[in-house]
């Protein structure tokens, strides 16, 4: 995909490090005609496909009324340490979440694309696993025609800001990595760039109803994406910007 030639996709999340990557798809991708991401502040970049539309997710479904759109992905996440407080981490992880997937139903969306876990499961012991989790289940609920979930394990990416065990962990994934087989192929790390692409890919696989996938599904995904993007366009940053 999206669905068919031209689409409309309303992406989440684009702020954040796997959502950048996914907004950086969408617009190198020649079968998506504009991108409605959502944001609470804006992003920071023009494109002549890209519509930033700056909201309140507790007000998502009223300011998206009247949008359209053929696919939703969803990006938005924090982490417990960044939200300071459970309660904190579930506003943004699931009632966000769950927010924006019934802004995209409103608004059209016949598959709804979102970034969850490796070992998600509502009845978990885990509050970050049961989060997810519940997440995934409230979403089905949903009835999106298409519910398609990456359950990716470690991201290896590079960021500034990383902490020593961050850093470290970054560092020996690519050496644990392929001791990581059968049951244990799930938990393999992945780059923040190779999910992003699968969350494109999951547009364009046709598939209908819930799919879930970890590793190995993520890179097929991911596989779909390459033959149809081309090299973004030169955008005009806001004056400020880096």
């Amino acid at each position: 995909m999206p669905e068919a030639e031209g689409s409309v996709v309303l992406l989440a999340g684009a702020s954040g490090l796997t959502g950048g990557y996914v907004l950086d798809q969408l617009l190198a991708a020649p079968d998506v005609a504009r991108v409605i991401a959502v944001s609470r502040r804006p992003l920071g970049r023009e494109h002549p496909r890209l519509a930033n539309r700056i909201v309140q997710f507790e007000r998502l479904e009223t300011q998206l009324k009247g949008a359209t759109c053929n696919a939703a992905l969803c990006c938005l996440g924090t982490t417990l340490r960044k939200a300071g407080t459970k309660e904190r981490f579930r506003a943004v992880d699931l009632d966000c979440v769950l927010t924006f997937a019934r802004a995209a139903r409103g608004a059209g969306a016949r598959r709804f694309v979102v970034m969850s876990s490796v070992g998600a499961d509502p009845a978990s012991r885990n509050f970050y696993l049961r989060t997810k989790g519940e997440m995934e289940e409230d979403v089905e609920g949903v009835g999106f025609e298409s519910f398609d979930i990456l359950q990716p394990s470690m991201l290896l990416s590079w960021r500034s800001e990383m902490r020593p065990l961050e850093l470290a962990r970054r560092l020996l994934m690519p050496v644990v990595n392929p001791l990581l087989r059968g049951k244990y192929a799930p938990y393999r790390g992945i780059s923040a760039t190779t999910v992003a692409a699968a969350m494109l890919g999951a547009t364009r696989s046709g598939r209908r109803g819930v799919q879930r996938y970890t590793c190995e599904g993520i890179e097929a995904l991911a596989r779909l994406t390459a033959p149809r993007t081309r090299p973004l366009a030169p955008t005009k940053a806001p004056a400020g910007a880096r």
